[in-house]
């Protein structure tokens, strides 16, 4: 592993303890405490995932998060959300505004660690590819597995890697309902608790991004989702 990790919280002691445990796990970290020196790194560099407290200073971390999903230039990026906010519609928002993962503090700092290394592998394609290394749905979606990218009607759709990820899976279900355990399992394992809605967040960002193909994302009530092909 040496892929770079960035930490943005005010607490002096977590942002220690994070980057030290993080480091231990084969990252690179760059750690900062507060919004704006964070925005001025990411001028020139782009984390391969964002660790983002939400009581900042500076600014509010729901809108840097929102910031950085407007922006494509972090499409490939990750977002983790660490926060002591312990309702249910703070998590939900934040998956709403495109985070990838939801950390409630207190938190294990190796617990934090996997987080990590799960949405990063994410990121990583897998599964068999068809002979030109794509998977063509209708001939309206085209998932490029070398490319990483999904383009609707010839235009690349700017997917988080979890939406990529549920895409595909879908794709290669070829029409069978892909039931919510498998869903959660492909994308979490046994690594992560998470709430009710998280799904169905990821899946309603997924149709947005489709636009008008967004219909072809069906929900089986009780059981799953399947693409209509």
């Amino acid at each position: 592993m040496n892929e770079l990790i960035a930490v943005v919280d005010d607490e002096k002691s977590i942002l220690e303890l994070t980057s030290i445990h993080l480091k231990k796990s084969g990252f690179q970290v760059a750690a900062f405490s507060s919004a704006n020196e964070y925005l001025e790194f990411i001028k020139t560099t782009t984390p391969d995932v964002t660790i983002l407290d939400l009581m900042l200073p500076d600014m509010d971390g729901m809108d840097m998060c929102k910031f950085l999903r407007r922006d494509s230039k972090f499409d490939t990026m990750s977002i983790i959300i660490l926060s002591g906010r312990i309702d249910e519609s703070d998590t939900i928002l934040g998956l709403e505004l495109g985070a990838d993962d939801y950390v409630k503090k207190p938190f294990s700092p190796k617990e934090l660690a996997v987080r990590v290394k799960t949405v990063l592998r994410r990121k990583q394609p897998q599964g068999a590819a068809t002979s030109n290394n794509e998977i063509n749905i209708n001939n309206v979606i085209i998932i490029d597995l070398d490319r990483y990218e999904v383009k609707v009607d010839n235009e690349v759709a700017p997917l988080t890697p979890t939406e990529y990820r549920i895409l595909k899976m879908l794709a290669e279900k070829n029409g069978n309902v892909l039931k919510r355990e498998e869903i959660l399992y492909n994308l979490w394992g046994n690594e992560k608790i998470v709430v009710d809605h998280t799904v169905d967040v990821h899946i309603k960002h997924l149709r947005e991004k489709l636009g008008k193909y967004g219909n072809m994302v069906k929900n089986v009530r009780g059981v799953g989702y399947k693409l209509a092909v």
